[in-house]
């Protein structure tokens, strides 16, 4: 009760000087990821725009398979980790990624429907129409009510979804989503 009453006070100065305070989710939790008739499992530790993604199972990468993938949307990048070559293999971050924002890419409108439970979790419903490089799609979108992470998105208009199975809110650090050391970055050659 004290915590709360002392975050209002901070929250309502801040506001009052003008300064805004950004508000970056912090969470932990056991992702399934469906893309084109195959399924990712992963466990995902997310920070503001940061995720890093830990898979059950190596994903196949032009340059040897990669267990960890660091998401930074911060860079417009993500991050396959090769730790036997020492490189992080550098792509651009696509529209198959897990949305950490609510907002999509290219949103156009966004409508509730009701509410849900995910993951456990009390969330929102919306339908969700995009329009990326002339192309529309639909969504649905589960967000989370507390946190605002969002906990689940399924396209209407291909074969693309995630969704968390657990979650939990809680401080990660930042070295999770930092180039390791003594790894060097290369880019991809062939775009994914």
């Amino acid at each position: 009760m004290v915590l709360s009453f002392l975050l209002y006070v901070v929250m309502t100065s801040i506001g009052e000087a003008g300064d805004t305070l950004p508000f970056e989710p912090e969470f932990s939790g056991s992702l399934v990821k469906r893309l084109n008739g195959k399924t990712y499992q992963a466990q995902v530790f997310g920070k503001g725009d940061r995720l890093r993604l830990e898979y059950k199972y190596a994903v196949r990468t032009e340059l040897g398979f990669s267990a960890l993938e660091i998401i930074r949307m911060d860079l417009g990048e993500r991050w396959y980790v090769l730790p036997q070559q020492k490189y992080l293999l550098v792509l651009p971050v696509t529209d198959d990624v897990p949305s950490i924002r609510q907002e999509l890419v290219g949103e156009t409108s966004r409508n509730p429907v009701g509410d849900a439970i995910v993951a456990g979790r009390a969330a929102r419903l919306f339908d969700v129409h995009a329009e990326r490089d002339g192309v529309s799609e639909r969504f649905y979108q589960w967000v989370d009510v507390e946190a605002g992470v969002v906990l689940k998105l399924v396209s209407q208009d291909r074969d693309w979804s995630f969704e968390y199975e657990r979650i939990r809110i809680s401080p990660q650090p930042y070295l999770y989503f930092e180039q390791p050391p003594g790894y060097r970055k290369r880019r991809s050659e062939t775009i994914q």
